[in-house]
């Protein structure tokens, strides 16, 4: 590979860590060709963008990244494939339903909305990450349900205003 060809590598990696905050490290080797091809069609489905990367190149986009990715580059031994997602856990998701059938891909880090996942023991935390979707009809669902109480207890009143107040006092 020429330095030019390096450098171009670098700016794409540089740009994808840019345009995404949801980036994890995985260690896929030993995987035959068959289950590879599993995985990335696993990634695929789950929309989680997969790539082998080279370590060096992976740290030098890092370094002249805008992001802190602070320990994550101490992780960058052995082999390493880029996954990358638009939802938070997607790729613990698609890393722990694969590893039902076979001992890998082994987590090596994540870099998840500014927080850092260093080591494998971390997979069951990041599965349990709720995603931006979730955590939006959560917070909408709480919202909605103080407005339901009060609907409720007006229309059971029977629609007199002594039976609103009737049922309002007695809640």
């Amino acid at each position: 590979m020429t330095r030019e060809e390096k450098s171009l590598v670098i700016e794409q990696l540089t740009a994808q860590l840019a345009d995404n905050s949801t980036i994890y490290l995985a260690d896929i080797s030993g995987l035959d060709a068959a289950a590879t091809s599993n995985l990335r069609r696993a990634c695929f489905k789950a929309g989680v963008k997969l790539n082998v990367v080279k370590n060096t190149l992976l740290a030098k986009a890092m370094e002249s990244s805008d992001k802190d990715f602070g320990d994550l580059t101490n992780v960058l031994k052995g082999n390493t494939s880029l996954m990358v997602s638009e939802v938070n856990n997607a790729p613990a998701r698609v890393i722990k339903d694969f590893r039902k059938k076979s001992d890998r891909p082994i987590l090596k880090g994540a870099f998840v909305e500014e927080a850092i996942y260093i080591g494998d023991e971390q997979i069951d935390v990041l599965v349990d990450v709720k995603s931006k979707d979730e955590l939006i009809g959560e917070i909408i669902g709480l919202l909605q349900s103080p407005a339901k109480n009060v609907v409720s207890a007006l229309k059971s009143g029977g629609g007199t205003i002594a039976g609103l107040v009737k049922t309002l006092s007695e809640r």
